[in-house]
């Protein structure tokens, strides 16, 4: 469920070059990717709830922060899944650039968001499913990208490639890488419907960062031995090289990789995110009827429906700016994670923790400094760009303040009774 996949990262290359993209590629995982995981590993086996980081941050900091910590997440998923079909669509048009005419895109991008709300209805193992087979699907081109590249050594510096519309710049190719390194805690949200999440989190998010890496890095560096510029870079554009290195055939399947990535990775996350209204429901802090459940499949329906409705009026966004407002919003939901960590480790360290971020309160607390830290260049970039005539910052502030908003109401029309965190067993 980790955001964008090797299909995102063109756009690194094109802003950052490939030195700096590939140190990107490297750095980001170390500062972002592993102490998250490290973070998430920790939780996830000492609180494996419905609701994942919600629940972390309610059970550490009550109903107020639970609350907002729900609310930006969900806020959140409501740019970062508009991209995936954008994605999707970017690729159709490499095959058939009709589809790129007037509105048809964003019809395409409906249609995907339909689909994967009707799938994620249709229970989770249907998502599971389909979301392993799509991994094999996806690495084999790259692997063949990998292989071809040494054998056209600096044949593609005046290779002609489709011109790029792609404005980018060094600090927007971080942004993107980090956005295709973020999403880590969203398979927390599930963990009720894991076997063995005390053991298989910690590992699997380990093991995860470090293969996630090596599948973005490796096949950058070895086409940058083509020697291809990297201003031919745009979202879309590993149909080019592949069409390049190996001809039609593998332009085909690079295509059809990246339409199955966007999907996948839609289909996924909606199984995910849908998750979070259905632990608030349970809680007692929305409406009982947003827990409705699929009497067959056990799907949250109502939460699958509406947010389904949220993440289409966004389709119409630019990549850009949706990945400057998601790395916005979701990195505050990702700093009351880190805090949630230090909370319970003051609060209740008598939790079993199967496992531990390693030394002792001071790693807890050391762990959360650099993904914060990132978040910086994410402030710098949204006061540059505009929604609505205001700048995305101005835009993000007000969609945080609604979810203040949104609690105050909720404490108006039901001020008490809300339920508290479930004890451990």
């Amino acid at each position: 469920m980790v955001s964008g996949g090797t299909y995102g990262i063109e756009d690194i290359v094109h802003g950052a070059g490939y030195g700096r993209a590939i140190l990107f590629l490297i750095l980001t995982p170390l500062l972002w990717s592993l102490p998250t995981a490290f973070m998430i590993g920790e939780l996830s086996s000492t609180l494996p709830f419905e609701g994942g980081y919600y629940a972390w941050v309610r059970r550490a900091m009550g109903n107020f922060w639970g609350f907002q910590e729900a609310w930006l997440s969900l806020a959140a998923s409501v740019f970062d899944m508009a991209i995936y079909p954008r994605l999707f669509v970017a690729y159709l048009t490499r095959l058939f650039p009709w589809f790129a005419v007037n509105s048809r895109g964003v019809m395409v991008g409906l249609a995907v968001v339909i689909l994967c709300a009707l799938l994620n209805i249709a229970g989770v193992k249907v998502v599971s499913t389909t979301s392993l087979w799509l991994f094999f699907v996806l690495s084999a081109p790259f692997a063949l990208v990998a292989i071809l590249s040494p054998l056209k050594y600096g044949a593609l510096f005046h290779a002609v490639t489709t011109p790029t519309t792609s404005k980018v710049d060094l600090i927007g190719g971080l942004l993107i890488c980090m956005w295709n390194y973020m999403g880590w805690d969203n398979a927390s949200t599930i963990a009720a419907e894991v076997e063995r999440p005390q053991r298989t989190y910690p590992r699997a998010m380990l093991a995860a960062v470090a293969i996630v890496a090596l599948s973005y890095i490796v096949p950058v560096a070895a086409v940058w031995m083509t020697r291809l510029p990297a201003a031919a870079w745009e979202t879309g554009s590993w149909a080019d090289i592949a069409g390049l290195l190996g001809g039609p055939l593998l332009r085909i399947a690079l295509v059809l990789g990246g339409m199955f990535s966007a999907f996948g990775m839609f289909n996924a996350l909606v199984m995910s995110y849908s998750r979070l209204p259905l632990a608030m429901a349970q809680d007692g802090m929305l409406p009982k009827f947003v827990g409705k459940l699929h009497p067959r499949t056990r799907a949250p329906w109502v939460t699958i429906i509406a947010l389904a409705v949220g993440w289409a009026a966004c389709l119409g966004l630019g990549f850009e700016r949706l990945v400057t407002l998601d790395i916005l919003i979701y990195g505050l939901s990702l700093t009351l994670e880190f805090l949630a960590l230090v909370v319970l480790r003051i609060r209740e360290p008598q939790l079993k923790r199967p496992f531990r971020v390693p030394g002792g309160m001071l790693g807890a607390i050391a762990v959360g400094i650099a993904p914060v830290a990132l978040l910086g260049f994410d402030l710098v970039r949204s006061e540059g760009e505009q929604i609505a005539g205001m700048s995305s910052f101005a835009f993000a502030a007000i969609v945080i303040g609604v979810g203040v908003l949104a609690y105050a109401l909720k404490q108006v029309v039901k001020p008490a009774g809300w339920a508290q965190p479930e004890p451990v067993s």
